[in-house]
């Protein structure tokens, strides 16, 4: 997808957003699952950006908004990422061996590793049950995920990526980082205004290196450069 066609995806599942939260006033059925495993690692690729001072602002002022309730999953500023790549489902212990195939994956990335990447105009993005900052890349960045993807898709990986993007595009449209996880199929009230009073706010930009990583649903965890 090219940069200029983001901007009105993102807004556009706002708006699709904004009218499922009209007619479900509520926050309908509580989740019995988790969105993914909480324990287990996943391999992925992307940044860890500098959090820049507003994006730092608005994610200490949603936390503070959501104390104390139990059903929402908030990012912490330390673990703001945004994925270049997902590659796999949570599948791997901590400690566990990889496959011998990993060494496959590290030879293709290794014409990526280290490449940085910039994201401009970050804007909140809602979800019904969650809230996501997302961005719009430079155009090299998103030649450099495609070519990473059909990479993958020819290796002995192919399986791997497939089931982690079950049901969505191959690469998802999407750059961001999900700021919050609720545990409902819709947000609370509060959780709406907060959105209503941020939606048209540019939070800036972030830029990283790449790196190909074992991590958590949330990059709590995120182990660089452990495939042996």
């Amino acid at each position: 997808m090219k940069t200029s066609q983001l901007q009105n995806v993102y807004s556009a599942t706002n708006q699709k957003t904004l009218s499922l939260w009209r007619e479900n006033p509520g926050i309908g059925e509580i989740r019995t699952e988790r969105y993914y495993d909480p324990g287990k690692l996943a391999l992925a690729t992307g940044i860890r950006p500098k959090v820049p001072a507003p994006v730092a602002g608005l994610i200490r002022e949603l936390a503070a908004l959501v104390q104390g309730d139990r059903l929402a999953d908030m990012l912490p500023v330390s673990s703001v990422h945004f994925t270049f790549l997902p590659l796999t489902l949570p599948l791997y212990e901590e400690n566990e061996p990889l496959p011998a195939k990993a060494g496959q994956l590290e030879d293709i990335w290794r014409e990526y590793q280290g490449k940085h990447i910039v994201i401009r105009h970050l804007r909140l993005v809602a979800l019904p049950g969650q809230l996501l900052l997302a961005g719009i890349p430079d155009d090299p960045a998103i030649a450099m995920r495609q070519s990473f993807c059909e990479s993958v898709l020819k290796s002995q990986w192919k399986e791997e990526l497939l089931q982690r993007h079950a049901g969505s595009p191959l690469p998802a449209p999407f750059w961001h980082s999900t700021l919050l996880r609720y545990s409902a199929q819709f947000l609370p009230e509060a959780l709406r205004d907060f959105f209503a009073r941020h939606q048209a706010v540019d939070f800036g930009e972030v830029s990283g290196e790449l790196v190909l990583a074992r991590v958590n649903y949330n990059w709590t965890t995120c182990l660089i450069n452990r495939f042996e």
